[in-house]
């Protein structure tokens, strides 16, 4: 890894606060400090959004840093809101998005989490995607993180608002993100 600390690009105290619990975690733990910068929020794919924001980010801190995006799939409707959860969210809350699935035979959606890393301004991000199967669900649990009350991952019975921190971050679509760039940044260290 090209320095000690990782800079994770974020102005979300939720989201900082869960990276640094599953990157401190294991047998190579990783230390994250944040910067929060302005970068431009395009359209595009989840993986177009992740690039572009974690290229501009490495810009501005010039420097190697990781940036996150998570999407919110729904099954009934191709996969949207996807990337634009957020949107979503800020528009029409928990019960917005319950109600864009109202008539159609299925909740199935997917959590998707892109981390992206640049090694410093000029290069190519690298990205790492995970993904968590569940279902969409009138909200249950605090309300605290975005869409965490609406999603419940499957064989669980619990909306992620509803798990405890240690249970989430060892299942959720975060989790399995960070563990793939945690593999790719103890082999950079390797070489």
């Amino acid at each position: 890894m090209p320095s000690k600390t990782l800079v994770f690009v974020t102005g979300n105290a939720n989201k900082l606060r869960e990276v640094k619990a599953i990157l401190s975690d294991g047998p190579a733990p990783i230390e994250i400090e944040s910067q929060s910068v302005d970068v431009p929020e395009i359209q595009g794919t989840t993986q177009e959004v992740a690039i572009a924001k974690c290229r501009a980010a490495a810009e501005q801190i010039g420097g190697p840093c990781i940036t996150e995006d998570t999407a919110l799939c729904f099954d009934a409707l191709n996969g949207l809101p996807g990337p634009y959860v957020k949107q979503f969210m800020q528009e029409i809350g928990h019960a917005g998005l319950n109600a864009m699935l109202v008539g159609f035979p299925t909740k199935a959606a997917q959590a998707v989490c892109t981390f992206a890393y640049s090694a410093g301004p000029g290069t190519e991000p690298i990205l790492f995607e995970g993904r968590t199967e569940g279902t969409i669900v009138p909200p249950r649990g605090p309300n605290t993180f975005g869409w965490d009350p609406v999603f419940e991952p499957l064989d669980t019975g619990l909306t992620y608002a509803e798990m405890p921190d240690d249970q989430k971050n060892k299942l959720s679509h975060r989790y399995k993100a960070l563990e793939k760039l945690r593999a790719f940044l103890q082999e950079q260290a390797k070489s």
